[in-house]
């Protein structure tokens, strides 16, 4: 335990002790240097924990009393108020050094705690599902959290693979109560909901619903929202069904063209919406082998840099050379970083990615006709803010 930062602690403190001493024997006998026995208990209460220290103090007063007795000081008041300096500056540093070491663990063990909650919350993605290669990331705005308000979930059914991505509206416990809320419901009836509307429909159901719980002890909460997306990929076929609920709309990066996927008539955000079914419009878009998906919430379109601009992430993502997606989300961010200044990412708001693409090892769906009037060059979205004519649908069925 008196080891536990490594010998470095011990070894300056004995450093320390001899050439107090050596200093103290060489200097004449007028000159008295018990009392820099002092600086050695707190400076290696700095370095070590208290046992440590301890014993370095208990090896200071035998030094200091050693020095006293070389300059022939035991006669007098002297060697105890050398010692008694020693002593009471021991006690302080070791008391601190107590207090600090138990706060540490106290903060360590609720750290692995939090770190715990959040894992269990907003679960890790996993890498593959279905026919799809599935990559997010998470970037908190707190410095100490690693979520927040913004959300994301994905679950198989049967039809293929559900994601969905959210924001809460506000910030701290309230709006993770509110993910929480959301991501309950998404991950109970994403595989047992057969239509998106339906589904959407019970979302909203279930956010009303807590948000009244909430309500009878936070007034606030009825002032609360969630936009939100949710995002089908049929196992057969070459297009995605979209339902969009105020979320900013995906990004199609196809080739060298990138489309933004506008829904036709957006819902409102959950919580303010509708409990029918059928007021929650479903769109369709093409999605083929070439393709990859840009997920997001809106802390990566309203980061500011220096002169108030907003980051444009049409146009950076148009310049992705195409590749895996987890390189399309460090594309992202390293643009994102270099917007705001250039260093680590200081924002205001959370940042939830999620990257969707075809698996390079299943085969592929047939070409969407959008698809294959871009590969023919009957037709262009080279622009970033280009946006994809959505098919409309009652539903995936």
């Amino acid at each position: 335990m008196m080891l536990a930062h490594g010998p470095g602690p011990l070894v300056v403190a004995l450093v320390m002790i001899a050439g107090i001493l050596i200093a103290g024997f060489v200097v004449p006998t007028s000159q008295h240097l018990a009392s820099l026995m002092a600086v050695v208990p707190a400076t290696t209460a700095a370095l070590a924990g208290p046992r440590l220290t301890t014993v370095i103090a208990a090896l200071s007063c035998v030094a200091a009393f050693a020095l006293d007795a070389h300059d022939d000081l035991l006669h007098t008041s002297i060697p105890a108020v050398h010692l008694a300096e020693i002593g009471l500056i021991s006690a302080f540093v070791i008391a601190s050094r107590s207090i600090r070491d138990r706060s540490v663990r106290e903060l360590t063990e609720v750290r692995i705690v939090s770190d715990t909650i959040q894992r269990v919350l907003l679960r890790p993605l996993p890498p593959h599902l279905g026919h799809l290669r599935i990559r997010a990331t998470y970037h908190a705005s707190h410095p100490h959290a690693q979520i927040g308000g913004d959300l994301y979930a994905v679950s198989k059914c049967a039809a293929g693979v559900r994601l969905l991505i959210g924001d809460v509206r506000g910030k701290g416990l309230p709006a993770v109560e509110d993910a929480e809320a959301l991501l309950g419901a998404f991950r109970a009836g994403a595989r047992r909901i057969r239509s998106l509307q339906e589904l959407m429909a019970e979302l909203e159901f279930s956010v009303r619903s807590h948000f009244e719980e909430a309500g009878l002890s936070d007034a606030d909460a009825v002032e609360r929202f969630i936009t939100a997306l949710i995002m089908e990929v049929p196992d057969e076929g070459d297009t995605v069904h979209v339902v969009n609920c105020g979320h900013p709309p995906p990004y199609l990066a196809l080739g060298p063209d990138t489309l933004l996927l506008a829904p036709t008539a957006p819902s409102p955000p959950l919580g303010l919406g509708s409990l029918s079914p059928g007021d929650y419009p479903v769109d369709r878009f093409p999605f083929s082998r070439r393709a990859t998906l840009l997920l997001y919430t809106d802390g990566a379109i309203e980061a500011r840099n220096s002169d108030g601009q907003f980051y444009d992430l049409g146009a950076h993502v148009a310049t992705w050379p195409r590749s895996q997606p987890e390189d399309l989300l460090r594309h992202v961010l390293d643009g994102l970083s270099r917007h705001v200044g250039g260093g680590p990412m200081d924002l205001d708001d959370d940042i939830a990615l999620i990257a969707v693409q075809y698996g390079d090892d299943l085969p592929a769906p047939a070409a969407a006709p959008v698809a294959e009037a871009l590969s023919e060059g009957r037709a262009s979205f080279s622009r970033p803010d280009a946006r994809a004519v959505p098919r409309r649908g009652t539903g995936p069925g």
